[in-house]
């Protein structure tokens, strides 16, 4: 069963990634580009959707397999992604992007919401989390093995980085919103039921949001070479 508002709340998520990468693509060499905000809120409202969910997930079956299925699946669709950015990417290929984040906390979630039934450890352990991260992203280190834990090694850029820290706090909060709201996986708040072409697109959006994913930036790179911005092209070669 698939909750109309968790769609609809991932569809739009959807919007401001694309809408992100579109402005990004078009001021890839302009230094005035200024529109991280953008990106951090729709990675924020992603990452504490699959909180959520994930939560509404461990509540209908407890089988780890389910779990590490899709953590398995978002590995690879990540090297995909890893690969494809190094063969094509001038700098910044991405090593840890948002769907290597989503593979290993896919194996990560499943012993917290196995262990730990409070939901308020969760609001706490993510916010700590949350704070510790951020603190780390200021410090630089020699080695680059703890890239994927949030340690950032000297000189080290890529144009997708979510490492567990602080990121894997935003998914605890998640599980906390879940299970205040979707106790047991079941919703126990009313939710209106709209209707319209505004809400089946978001919708659509929500429910194929990992195909989307993949697709859009060709997309966006195809259409703004067509409308004459090619300069983005000189990244590749």
């Amino acid at each position: 069963m698939r909750y109309l508002e968790i769609d609809l709340a991932r569809g739009i998520a959807v919007t401001l990634m694309i809408i992100y990468h579109f402005i990004f693509d078009i001021f890839y060499f302009s230094s005035q580009f200024n529109f991280y905000w953008l990106a951090a809120l729709g990675a924020s409202a992603f990452i504490l959707i699959s909180g959520v969910c994930s939560n509404i997930s461990y509540s209908r079956s407890k089988n780890f397999s389910k779990f590490a299925r899709r953590g398995i699946k978002l590995f690879f669709l990540g090297m995909i992604v890893t690969l494809t950015s190094f063969l094509l990417l001038n700098k910044g290929f991405i090593l840890f992007g948002v769907l290597h984040f989503f593979a290993l906390s896919s194996f990560l979630v499943y012993p917290f919401l196995r262990y730990f039934k409070n939901r308020k450890f969760y609001l706490l352990s993510g916010i700590l989390i949350i704070i510790f991260g951020i603190c780390l992203s200021g410090l630089r280190f020699d080695t680059s093995y703890f890239l994927w834990l949030g340690l950032i090694p000297n000189n080290f850029y890529s144009l997708d980085y979510f490492p567990l820290l602080p990121w894997f706090g935003i998914i605890l909060i998640g599980i906390f919103l879940g299970k205040k709201f979707y106790p047991e996986g079941k919703r126990n708040f009313k939710f209106p039921a709209f209707g319209g072409k505004i809400v089946g697109l978001f919708g659509f959006l929500g429910k194929n949001s990992l195909l989307i994913y993949f697709i859009h930036q060709p997309i966006i790179l195809s259409i703004l070479f067509l409308s004459g911005h090619a300069q983005f092209l000189s990244a590749f070669y």
